[in-house]
């Protein structure tokens, strides 16, 4: 270990190696992340300047969250990223412009917080060229909500940069800061070191049962051993704690060690108390701030005793000794202390540089209701919500209701705050702010968003049918204020009749689009958004002979309609899943669901909106996977969970699913199965309960356990769902006909053919007439195997083409036309083997052995060895684009782009990307699987 120049190091011989052995990895141009956790005052932060003294070489960048900042979006970003802001203008632009609006260098729409970490992530990188960059982060725990979530980010994005990050958090508060990343738990010293830390501290030997007494009640806390035994001597300490002159010696170390500091607070001159509190009242540590706000209350600046009793450093910034300093000066002050000094502190603020601050200070300063400064809160949180800080305008608004003295504008502006923190993912805050807005007087369209807030309320609670009452009400509100949100909220309240998987009843989406259609809403100003409800009420209401040609006039509009500010853009975003659902399972328009999914990823990837990006993804893999495809359904699969992981959203399971069932991986399926519907049971999800049993009828039907795939998808045909209906039906009329279950096979057919006669899609034609053969006999079989294999080629549909082939095949072999079975089954097999879908395949192998035919299959190619990210970044390179466009596709850095493309090289045994593309060709073309 490196010998530490820091005395205070006593007993940390663990943490110190831990923390060289992350340096030594940052030399070496690895990325490394740590977190460092324990309670106040147990050396995290001495641990920090520890590794920053070792960091000889590097480049290192400082934040450091402070308490009272919290409330002010990107404060501590700002902080870490101001010494590279230089670099600003070599970003893609998204970035760079993400980047300016987020810390009030330019004006623009409210940038999606993780295109801000791709732009920071960009930013470390760049400035890990020269020297590899080490970031320390302190007090991790008051930071900034936004600083949080974009730093948790960045670290989670780290692979291939010389860039280490490590975080002190203090616990219990920042539990939950964090989570998942690599940590490293600091605890007390244990009773040796404590012991010889305190002897040093007192500057003489203790009797062992005295140290030994001290040691324990300060649990090896090295700020606590160092505070309480700080100006005393082994004399004054001998008869133990509780005999000397140090208040407060019960309760928690953190809240003991702040009333020592408060408890050296009284004998300072009452000039140099001022000057402490109105630094602890400014966060930003400016000193001609301070002096500013100091002459405004014709205080002299007298610094000296402080420095002294080593509480505060003064310089160019001011600094406490501990964030404990800070607390025991802040809340040892009276109100009316408090006040003045925030008061002063407003006027010492630029207007115009810092009005948020500003504002924040006169509110802290308001002793009463107050429109002005209520007024100014609201404006601020409206430049909060402008960068970005959802979390900010939040508490901004709530402060501003607090201090709103005439009951319209406090109704208005605690439902705006109610909002605020629903979108910044604090619901329990927001139903409080909610319950506060009903009290006070409210306009009409202000009731109508009520009504919608607690339905969303309750909706991200639960995906029950009990949110959807709860819409309607709020649409019909909002078409009476003549509102263009009341045909949006019909949307919404439609899509959580999906989600709560049920069509009829009082509460099921029919009920809920006989309500849109009867009532008069105006236009929402978006044709797109209009044809959409339309085509899905005609569905629901009229049936699928009406419903599906109103559903595709919404399809033009909904591929091409100009989106022309970052707000329409998230709007079609939300949009998006309705439209998908109805084109899938009521037009089976697989051409649809392609347009529909490409553009969600396109627009979610330019505007950056990580929290749309992972389902926009999940569809797109689904289309891949019916086109046969599932490498890059893989891709886009792991694509979205990886985002999911690094932005703290639950991962989209329904797409794996699909896969691991087409692919005939039980095991997986499985497991998978089995978590998704604990959480569709929770949840209150009976949709996804629904799709359940169309996965398992692929799963089962493909593995030929017939009866499994019979029970498995009758619960999705009786399912009372919007969607997977007809899919479901597909698979039990097959696995019932394998079964000789003739009736049901029968009734599941009547049923298939009256969903599919509307949608004229290749691939409606396709499963109707493949369904009919399977119950036929002669050449009528015959022709409707024919047709199936035609109409879903035509449609696209290359795991059904596969799968036709394969029943076609069966048939004919059962028949005894022993070579044209072969043809079929050798297709069959082909097309399975390539994909690969396993279990289908397998049924080809077997099936071509009854023919007499052997079946040879080629071993794996290098290709096969790449993980779905290094095929993703090859295939882009291959396309001709750069490290930093791949970057930005794929909201990873250009190093890690590097990275991944090196280990490509080696696999495929190429030196450049000039070689990518024909390497890439000859493994696909290599991977297919041949029969002989």
């Amino acid at each position: 270990m490196i010998a530490s120049p820091l005395p205070d190091l006593v007993g940390r011989q663990r943490e110190c190696a831990a923390l060289d052995d992350l340096l030594v990895g940052l030399r070496e141009g690895a990325s490394r992340v740590l977190a460092l956790r324990g309670e106040a005052g147990i050396g995290k932060s001495v641990l920090l300047e520890y590794v920053a003294a070792q960091a000889s070489g590097l480049n290192v960048t400082r934040a450091r969250g402070i308490e009272a900042d919290m409330e002010l979006p990107y404060a501590s970003l700002h902080q870490l990223c101001a010494p590279f802001l230089d670099e600003l203008e070599e970003l893609p632009g998204p970035q760079r412009d993400a980047l300016r609006v987020a810390f009030g260098m330019a004006a623009g729409d409210p940038p999606d917080r993780f295109l801000v970490g791709l732009a920071v992530l960009s930013l470390l990188t760049r400035a890990s060229e020269p020297r590899p960059l080490l970031v320390l982060v302190d007090d991790a725990q008051w930071l900034d909500q936004v600083s949080l979530q974009t730093l948790e980010f960045v670290a989670r994005r780290l692979l291939a940069e010389a860039v280490a990050m490590v975080f002190a958090v203090r616990d219990p508060e920042g539990q939950a800061a964090l989570g998942g990343l690599p940590e490293l738990r600091i605890g007390g010293l244990d009773s040796a070191a404590a012991g010889e830390l305190l002897e040093a501290t007192v500057g003489g030997r203790l009797e062992q049962r005295v140290r030994d007494r001290f040691v324990a009640e300060m649990h090896g806390n090295p700020l606590a051993l160092l505070e309480f035994s700080r100006g005393r001597s082994a004399a004054e300490l001998a008869y133990g704690m509780d005999a000397s002159s140090s208040p407060g010696v019960q309760g928690p170390v953190a809240s003991r060690v702040e009333q020592d500091f408060a408890g050296r607070l009284v004998s300072l001159p009452e000039v140099t108390r001022t000057l402490l509190l109105i630094a602890a009242a400014e966060p930003v540590g400016d000193a001609r701030l301070l002096v500013r706000a100091a002459a405004s209350l014709k205080v002299t600046p007298d610094a000296a005793p402080a420095k002294a009793a080593g509480l505060i450093e003064f310089g160019e910034s001011v600094r406490f000794r501990h964030p404990l300093v800070r607390s025991a000066v802040y809340h040892g002050a009276e109100p009316e202390e408090r006040r003045a000094v925030h008061r002063a502190l407003a006027e010492a603020t630029d207007p115009v540089l810092d009005p948020d601050r500003r504002a924040w200070h006169a509110a802290q300063a308001a002793d009463g209701p107050d429109e002005d400064v209520a007024a100014g809160l609201e404006q601020a949180a409206d430049r909060a919500r402008r960068r970005g800080g959802i979390a900010a305008e939040a508490v901004l608004l709530e402060r501003a209701t607090e201090v709103t003295p005439d009951p319209w504008p406090r109704g208005r502006r605690a439902l705006a705050a109610a909002e605020a923190h629903f979108s910044a993912a604090a619901p329990d805050r927001a139903s409080e702010l909610a319950a506060v807005a009903e009290m006070y007087p409210l306009t009409a369209l202000d009731r109508a968003r009520l009504a919608r807030l607690r339905a969303r309320l309750l909706f991200a609670r639960s995906r029950s049918d009990e949110a959807a009452p709860l819409l309607l009400e709020a649409a019909a509100q909002f078409t009476a204020a003549g509102s263009p949100l009341a045909r949006e909220t019909y949307l919404e309240a439609i899509s959580a009749t999906i989600f709560a998987g049920r069509v009829h009843g009082p509460t099921g989406a029919r009920a809920a689009a006989i309500a849109a259609r009867g009532s008069g809403a105006p236009s929402s100003g978006s044709l797109a958004a209009d044809l959409l409800l339309d085509g899905v009420a005609a569905l629901l209401t009229d049936g699928n002979e009406t419903g599906v040609p109103a559903l595709r006039d919404a399809l033009e509009p909904l591929a091409r309609e100009e989106l022309g500010t970052r707000e329409a853009t998230v709007r079609w975003l939300l949009l998006a899943p309705v439209a998908l659902e109805a084109f899938i399972h009521y037009a089976w328009d697989l051409h649809a669901w392609d347009t529909l999914s490409s553009r969600a990823v396109r627009l979610a990837r330019d505007i950056g909106a990580l929290g749309t990006l992972p389902p926009a993804l999940i569809y797109a893999g689904g289309v891949h996977i019916h086109y046969g495809d599932f490498a890059k359904a893989d891709r886009m699969i792991e694509e979205a969970d990886a985002i999911a992981a690094a932005t703290g959203h639950a991962p989209h399971k329904y797409a794996a699913l699909v896969l691991a069932a087409w692919r005939g991986e039980a095991d997986v399926a499985a497991a998978l199965i089995e978590e998704a519907t604990k959480r569709a049971v929770q949840r209150g999800e009976a949709g996804l309960l629904g799709a359940m049993g169309y996965i398992q009828g692929v799963l089962f039907n493909g593995l030929a356990r017939y009866e499994e795939a019979m029970v498995a998808a009758r619960t999705g045909v009786e399912h009372d769902g919007f969607n997977f209906t007809g899919l479901s039906l597909v698979e039990h009329v097959e696995a019932a006909a394998r079964c000789g279950e003739l009736d049901q096979a029968r009734a599941s057919l009547a049923r298939l053919v009256e969903l599919t006669r509307a949608a004229d899609s290749g691939w409606a034609r396709g499963a109707s007439a493949r369904s009919q053969a399977l119950l036929t006999d002669g050449d009528e079989a015959d022709r409707l195997y024919r047709t199936a294999i035609e109409e879903f080629g035509r449609g696209g549909v290359a795991v059904e083409v596969a799968r036709s082939h394969l029943l076609y095949g069966e048939w004919l072999r059962r028949g005894r036309h022993r070579a044209l079975a072969r043809e079929h089954l050798r297709t069959a097999h082909e097309m399975f083997a390539a994909m690969p879908a396993h279990a289908f395949a397998e049924r080809a192998r077997r099936e071509l052995i009854a023919t007499g035919e052997h079946v040879r299959t080629r071993s794996a190619t290098p290709a096969s060895t790449l993980t779905p990210q290094e095929t993703q970044v090859a295939t882009l390179a291959a396309e001709g684009m750069t490290n930093a466009q791949i970057g930005a596709e794929l909201f990873i850095s250009p190093h890690t782009v590097e990275w991944h493309l090196r280990k490509v090289y080696a696999k495929l045994g190429i030196t450049s990307r000039r070689s990518l593309p024909d390497a890439l060709a000859g493994a696909g073309s290599a991977g297919t699987v041949n029969a002989g």
